[in-house]
């Protein structure tokens, strides 16, 4: 199984739990079962399309999917998969 880092906003969806452990072979399976068991998250990843919302990185240990396969990008049980909501804003 590999492990899901949860970002801050979207805690509230997984009790508060920043580390998810979850069954997928592949990126988007993975992030489908999370919303499985936290309904909420497919909502705040995926646009209407299914795909990763433009705002949102992905990224599996230290490559963002969007460089490697996308949602079909392959993942291993010892695999990082971090959910990364865009920052903005800042000092003038």
């Amino acid at each position: 199984m590999a492990t899901v880092l949860v970002p801050t906003p979207l805690r509230r969806l997984t009790g508060g739990q920043s580390k998810l452990t979850i069954a997928g072979e592949n990126v988007g399976s993975l992030l489908r079962a999370a919303d499985a068991q936290y309904p909420g998250i497919a909502d705040k990843v995926f646009d209407g399309d299914g795909n990763v919302k433009r705002f949102i990185n992905v990224f599996l240990n230290d490559d963002e999917i969007r460089t490697l396969q996308g949602l079909d990008t392959p993942v291993n049980e010892n695999d990082r998969v971090s959910i990364v909501p865009a920052m903005a804003g800042g000092r003038e």
